[in-house]
């Protein structure tokens, strides 16, 4: 396409629209995100799609497979069941760790994250909601002070989030802040074993609630004209 009808989109534009278009299941899971389609569609040059791509790809949103190209990442039910289980082992020590440790301040801190989460549900932004109803895992790990702890957890919380943000409901994304502020509650009273009950139920209740079925995602007007 000419250079004089190209649109001034930046990278990170465009990384946010196929990650919007991604979180409304407009781009299944396993759809090839070819940079010469991506370009012709937003009018950008392919430097700037490879750009968007990379940004994409370090949220987990997508996977670059060297030789084939970038796909939107498919997680699974088994993929979700991995994750999970490592989680609720990590985290049951971690909500231990916590409770030993956070100072006033730091609940402070969490407060106003719980605060943001529940802004982030009332409005229509999936994949921020998502991030922070992770990032309050990886404040957790922050407050214990353990980097190799908030490393993993960084990890496995990026491969929750596309989890989540796939097949989880605005319902149950409701009930998992709910259950953040649950946990705070007992961590701040001092019940650790209440506390680490009530982690082990929230993660096993994310799970459980991921909607797998394959009539929640439809194709779209973008899948089309990524194929042509």
């Amino acid at each position: 396409m000419p250079q004089d009808v190209q649109t001034d989109l930046s990278a990170d534009d465009i990384a946010r629209e196929v990650a919007a278009a991604i979180v409304a299941h407009k781009l299944p899971p396993g759809t090839r995100l070819r940079e010469e389609a991506l370009g012709r569609v937003y009018k950008v040059s392919r430097t700037k799609v490879r750009a968007a791509l990379l940004m994409l790809s370090k949220d987990k949103l997508i996977q670059i497979v060297p030789d084939k190209g970038a796909f939107v990442s498919k997680p699974d039910a088994s993929e979700a069941r991995e994750v999970y289980a490592v989680r609720r082992i990590l985290e049951a020590a971690l909500a231990r760790e916590f409770i030993a440790r956070a100072k006033a301040a730091d609940y402070r801190r969490i407060d106003a994250h719980l605060a943001a989460e529940r802004r982030a549900l009332e409005g229509a932004d999936v994949q921020a909601r998502n991030q922070l109803l992770g990032h309050f895992h990886i404040l957790l790990a922050e407050v214990v002070g353990n980097s190799v702890l908030t490393g993993m957890l960084r990890e496995l919380s990026a491969r929750s989030a596309v989890i989540t943000m796939l097949y989880q409901t605005s319902h149950d994304a409701s009930c998992s802040s709910q259950e953040h502020h649950a946990f705070i509650e007992a961590a701040r009273a001092g019940d650790a074993d209440r506390a680490c009950a009530l982690m082990d139920a929230h993660l096993e209740h994310v799970q459980t609630s991921l909607d797998f079925t394959e009539g929640r995602r439809t194709d779209s007007d973008l899948v089309s004209a990524l194929l042509r």
